[in-house]
């Protein structure tokens, strides 16, 4: 069965506000999912983008069987949990299996990059490290398109779910641009340096400012979860890290702020050098 369901770039934003978090028995929900063995086994069948799909711990069955199968050809990675959890997703029987589904295709950087170097772009990317608020991903996906940016790469687990409330906060700027979902951000890092794309990590740690930089060949620009920041792993591998002025009391921005002051140097830069 289908129901509708219902940032700091690096420290920028320490905000961790509970409205932000979905109800899940919400009553007006907005996200899209599907749950039940045999819906899900024939969405995937039907080619839907499936962004999350979480499954019962120690589910067994032939029905099972066969869908953990179409999991491993199609190389999507389930999340196991209890069943309370999936409980909280649905009070209907979802027979173990709850997933989510994306009406935005994903795509590999891998597959993207070659791409743009074929087109005689300049290649310009953007990594989120972990965002999870939807507002400010859709927010962030807006600028991004209306700043040029080429491509956003996500990691496979713990992104903010792609769904109709982020859609929405985007304007539609999510359809126009590319979206890559990666399962290991430090790996994808070494893939673009070695690809010849810079990558600048924003953190408050930082000793340079975004104006110290140059954004104007190929690069990537990391943003950060909105309470932890970039992890320690994707942080290590960059190859130079920025930050942006904070000269008030208040020592946070919004993430999807901090993103569009950083988005909007690059392309300032971008026009100098033109």
């Amino acid at each position: 069965m289908i129901r509708k369901q219902y940032g700091n770039n690096d420290s920028h934003n320490r905000e961790n506000r509970d409205d932000d978090q979905p109800d899940l028995n919400d009553k007006n929900p907005k996200d899209d999912f599907i749950f039940g063995l045999r819906p899900v086994i024939e969405a995937i069948e039907a080619d839907k983008t499936i962004d999350k799909i979480f499954l019962q711990t120690g589910l067994q069955g032939p029905i099972f069987a066969e869908l953990k199968a179409l999991l491993a050809k199609y190389k999507i990675r389930p999340n196991y949990v209890p069943i309370e959890k999936l409980n909280r997703f649905t009070r209907k029987n979802h027979q173990g299996v709850v997933a989510f589904i994306s009406d935005v295709p994903f795509e590999s950087i891998e597959d993207v990059l070659p791409q743009l170097f074929e087109q005689g772009k300049t290649p310009f990317l953007l990594i989120l490290d972990r965002l999870t608020d939807v507002r400010n991903f859709g927010a962030i996906c807006r600028t991004a398109e209306c700043t040029g940016v080429d491509a956003i790469i996500l990691p496979e687990k713990g992104a903010a779910p792609i769904n109709s409330d982020a859609i929405k906060t985007s304007a539609g700027a999510i359809y126009n641009i590319k979206i890559c979902k990666e399962k290991n951000l430090s790996h994808t890092v070494n893939f673009l340096q070695q690809s010849g794309v810079k990558v600048f990590a924003a953190t408050e740690k930082a000793q340079k400012l975004i104006y110290d930089v140059s954004f104007a060949e190929p690069c990537a620009i990391v943003l950060g979860n909105e309470e932890t920041g970039i992890s320690k792993e994707v942080l290590h591998h960059a190859d130079d890290k920025i930050k942006l002025p904070i000269t008030g009391k208040t020592q946070s921005l919004n993430v999807s702020v901090a993103a569009g002051a950083i988005l909007y140097e690059a392309v300032r830069q971008k026009l100098v050098t033109d």
